[in-house]
């Protein structure tokens, strides 16, 4: 053995999470008016999809019924 120091390399769990810390240094946020508007928007985008889908469902659900009895 050599009495030279020895660097200890780090695991994989230390690297990675040095890694994504290192990452989410760089994630260009939202502020809090973007983030709200952008949840309102997709909140919206969910009703208008629920309206749709129930809508479709009640239609063919009918349709079926109908057919079939």
């Amino acid at each position: 053995m050599t009495n030279q120091t020895q660097v200890r390399q780090p695991n994989a769990i230390q690297r990675w999470f040095r890694e994504t810390t290192a990452e989410l240094r760089k994630v260009s946020w939202p502020t809090r008016p973007e983030a709200l508007a952008l949840t309102r928007i997709v909140i919206i985008v969910m009703i208008i999809m629920a309206i749709i889908l129930g809508g479709l469902d009640t239609l063919f659900g009918s349709f079926f019924r109908w057919l079939l009895y």
